[in-house]
């Protein structure tokens, strides 16, 4: 039983390096920008749009992407669920890391494109909101049907005996444990990663102090968010379901699509038989099947879709 789950583990292992490393090339030609604008405004101005957000949305708010020209995958790969579960020295680099890269993702706030999606989820444009992100921007921003798909980087749990912790309370105990050193790091802010953590060399990695869970001490702490490798809840899951049900189409803004937990609504949206219409600043794994597919700066296609009579909106 122990090698069958060795052997289970590194399998889901190697297939998050996979989903991590998957290259998202052109697979359909360009469409005209004219006939995808006018396609998405039917969308929109038919009401209940279910919109799946990716980290092309938030690069507004100072936070970089996956996959884009400057995207984080070109400088660091993010740790496996098996990782983070298996080996303490990973675990303990990663805490180093997001702790000195926490408090940018905790100062960034919403953009005109969160601001605008909770606008149109008010008017009943959208049904709601399924986001890749794990920054918490959308609810920041007033939409009120979100799903964070991955989970959100404020709450914390131990994966020893299950207990949760606020992350801003554990920032205290944590800036307690290791005083000053913060002030001995210089943080490029445009080096912080969509996980919310940071590259740093080994000798701040080791000086670093880990501190244990408030109930039983360990301190093996995990971010409650989706790892690669980690599926998503069953309880998550059935939600989607109920959006994706009461939904008339699908409109991805700012994701590639290239992890399966977003393309597989594109696939259940286009088996429905369901409209499905992408904004992306690149190609995605889902431009061949896509009814509409509109390459552009995503703040920009969201301004002119909301300068569009009947969704104009102040941000």
């Amino acid at each position: 039983m122990l090698h069958e789950d060795r052997l289970g583990m590194n399998m889901a292992h190697r297939a998050a390096i996979r989903s991590i490393e998957r290259v998202v090339g052109e697979n359909a030609p360009l469409q005209d920008p004219m006939v995808a604008r006018s396609g998405i405004r039917g969308m929109l101005e038919a009401g209940s749009v279910l919109v799946l957000t990716g980290a092309g949305v938030s690069t507004d708010s100072g936070i970089p992407d996956y996959r884009g020209p400057n995207g984080s995958l070109l400088r660091h790969r993010p740790m496996t669920y098996q990782e983070f579960l298996h080996e303490p020295a990973a675990r303990h680099r990663y805490w180093a890391r997001s702790f000195v890269g926490w408090r940018h993702m905790a100062q960034a706030s919403p953009n005109g494109i969160h601001r605008r999606l909770a606008q149109w989820e008010a008017r009943g444009r959208i049904s709601g909101i399924v986001t890749q992100n794990v920054d918490g921007l959308h609810v920041a921003a007033g939409s009120m049907n979100v799903i964070a798909l991955h989970g959100d980087l404020e709450q914390i749990s131990c994966l020893n005996c299950g207990a949760l912790e606020n992350r801003g309370h554990l920032d205290t105990r944590l800036h307690e444990a290791n005083p000053g050193y913060l002030e001995r790091i210089e943080l490029d802010p445009s080096l912080v990663n969509p996980d919310g953590d940071v590259s740093l060399d080994d000798v701040h990695v080791k000086q670093f102090a880990m501190v244990g869970c408030l109930v039983c001490g360990s301190p093996a702490l995990k971010p409650n968010v989706v790892y690669f490798g980690e599926n998503v809840p069953a309880e998550r899951k059935a939600r989607l379901k109920e959006i994706e049900a009461r939904s008339s189409s699908l409109l991805v803004i700012g994701s590639s699509l290239a992890v399966m937990s977003g393309y597989k609504l594109l696939l259940d949206a286009r088996s429905a038989g369901k409209p499905v219409a992408l904004i992306n600043g690149g190609p995605t794994r889902g431009d061949a099947k896509a009814d509409y597919r509109w390459r552009s700066n995503i703040a920009e296609a969201m301004g002119s879709l909301g300068a569009t009579e009947g969704l104009e909106t102040a941000l």
